[in-house]
């Protein structure tokens, strides 16, 4: 009883201080024999659900934000990494590390429409609104392109694996984290080739990525020192460097704020005030749990979710914050 009254104490004091910093945690939704690593997620807005890839459950976890609950589960899917769901065909592209697979689901039935085969490590995905390819990063270093229904249309080759990737909206570049050669290459998607490669050498293992685009800057966070860069991405200098919390594997910018929220596995989430495009303030440290590196920000819902994995007697949840 005495240790259930601490963590009640502590779990106010550490709710107190969200609000203060501009995070607010609204909720949780519980995810019941969910084990091992959480991978990404993606959003579906019009029906407000969301898609988590647990890559330790080989499973994708289906959930009902409205209702705050889950509502299916996709089972036998080997180690899902990326995960985007495609609102205008209505299905589910599921990216897998184990066997470099795309798998496409239908976004109502979740039954299998059709598999496309990469090389191996099949890991993020996003989403070239202008050509409506969904573009996959995978193996030994390529972005893949698929069409809508799933079917493999071209590649652009990289110097090795592929993470964390942004898309221009306004441009044609794609920025892209090659941490096992130090560096961020920047490809054409009009062209579909490697344009430039910047250095990334004040801090290694840069996974995560964010873009703002307005103000010309990409946000990256490495693991080894634990540090958000901020490069111009007009140069590819670097203009800023702050500390940030440890084993990060997502980050995303707020442009309607004026934030950055990097999420890391040291079990905090750190929210960075831009005070201009190369000056950036810690406002607030978020605790969390430990191992919860992933989430998403869904900019539509002004909400940032976390996933908790199962470790021990933590159990495997996804924390909701209200980014008001």
């Amino acid at each position: 009883m005495k240790y259930a009254i601490i963590a009640l104490a502590i779990s106010l004091r550490i709710a107190a201080g969200q609000d203060a910093a501009g995070l607010s945690l609204k909720g949780q939704i519980d995810l019941a024999n969910v084990n091992g690593r959480i991978d990404h997620f993606s959003a579906d807005l019009k029906n407000q659900r969301l898609f988590v890839s647990a890559l330790g459950n080989h499973t994708v976890e289906v959930l009902d934000i409205r209702g705050g609950k889950r509502i299916h589960t996709i089972p036998h899917i080997a180690e899902p990494q990326g995960v985007f769901y495609d609102p205008d065909a209505d299905h589910l592209f599921v990216a897998c590390a184990q066997d470099g697979a795309v798998k496409v689901f239908d976004g109502r039935t979740f039954q299998l429409l059709t598999t496309a085969k990469f090389s191996g490590d099949a890991d993020n995905i996003r989403y070239d609104a202008r050509s409506r390819r969904v573009i996959v990063g995978y193996g030994d270093g390529a972005l893949g392109f698929l069409d809508p229904n799933g079917k493999k249309t071209g590649e652009i080759p990289l110097d090795a694996h592929p993470e964390s990737f942004q898309l221009e909206k306004s441009g044609t570049r794609v920025f892209v984290n090659v941490p096992d050669r130090k560096e961020i290459e920047v490809a054409d998607l009009a062209n579909n080739t490697v344009i430039a490669k910047w250095p990334v050498t004040s801090a290694l293992k840069n996974f995560p990525m964010a873009l703002d685009e307005a103000h010309h800057r990409l946000f990256i966070g490495c693991r080894a020192p634990a540090r958000l860069l901020v490069l111009d991405t007009e140069t590819g200098k670097q203009e800023a460097s702050v500390e940030i919390v440890g084993d990060t594997d997502d980050l995303f910018y707020d442009a309607a704020k004026g934030r950055v929220y990097v999420i890391g596995g040291a079990g905090f989430v750190d929210v960075f005030e831009q005070k201009n495009p190369d000056q950036y303030n810690r406002i607030a440290r978020i605790a969390t749990a430990a191992g919860a590196r992933t989430g998403l920000f869904v900019p539509d819902w002004e909400q940032l979710f976390v996933a908790v994995p199962h470790r021990g007697e933590q159990l495997s949840k996804i924390l909701i914050y209200g980014t008001k």
